[in-house]
């Protein structure tokens, strides 16, 4: 959007709503901040990030990689998955980076899986076909009650944006919630708020953005080593229960409101 008019009437309507509110909720840090500098002084802003659905994904979901319907997949591969937009802001050229990385090195046993949708998809099936990157498979978005089966089934999340600052901490999005939830543990490319959480939860590897080697190691270690495969799954499924479960965050939600 570039329109220098409705960005104009955009900014108008996004300050009256704050100034109308009497209370606000960010989904990160930086979202809150982001508020707090565009909202009346003293307006109570809670930060309540999205959150994990604890029975539509499970570990428990998991099935025998034949029980998936997704052509090209082998039960000996490791499957790295990304779920949800294939747009600008998510940046996947450096999933594809990393792809060429990985096939240089021989590591064919590793498999990207991108379901989802976007204004990208196409470009990056035709890179991929053009580079012959066969460790990179697309397909269609499917239904939450079908992905659950996918996602648990999976060895590896992928949490992939754009280097952009402002993503940092500034954004909170849902496939990170169904990762955890499912037990997966997560690569993430780029620093901040989600970052930070995998980190200090240890249910993952965070690899510096724009660095296609780099992420290739972080794959081939989580390749290599079941146990730590496993350690990560643990953590991530505790990270979800603990502090993300969507049961918490509407009583967070609820009382925030009404006190």
């Amino acid at each position: 959007m570039k329109n220098p008019l409705l960005l104009w009437g955009m900014s108008i309507l996004e300050w009256a709503s704050y100034h109308a509110a009497d209370k606000a909720i960010g989904l990160s840090p930086g979202i809150c901040e982001g508020i707090k500098k565009r909202s009346r002084k003293n307006t109570p802003v809670a930060m309540i990030p999205n959150g994990c659905d604890l029975q539509i994904f499970s570990p428990n979901n998991r099935v025998p990689r034949e029980q998936l319907n997704l052509e090209g997949i082998t039960p000996d591969a490791l499957l790295a998955i990304f779920t949800g937009a294939h747009g600008v802001a998510n940046g996947l050229d450096a999933v594809l980076d990393t792809a060429a990385v990985l096939l240089k090195r021989q590591r064919t046993d590793i498999k990207f899986i991108f379901i989802g949708s976007g204004n990208q998809k196409a470009g990056l099936q035709e890179r991929a076909s053009r580079e012959g990157l066969t460790n990179c498979l697309f397909f269609a978005p499917v239904p939450k009650v079908e992905l659950n089966t996918i996602v648990a089934s999976a060895d590896i999340g992928l949490m992939i944006l754009k280097n952009i600052p402002a993503f940092y901490y500034g954004t909170s999005p849902n496939k990170f919630f169904d990762y955890i939830a499912s037990g997966l543990p997560v690569l993430n490319n780029y620093p901040g708020f989600l970052a930070d959480h995998i980190t200090s939860s240890e249910c993952g590897i965070v690899v510096e953005p724009d660095d296609p080697e780099a992420f290739a190691d972080g794959l081939i270690q989580l390749a290599n080593s079941s146990e730590l495969r496993k350690k990560f799954s643990v953590n991530a499924r505790k990270l979800a229960e603990q502090k993300f479960s969507r049961e918490r965050l509407a009583v967070e939600f609820t009382n925030f409101l009404t006190n």
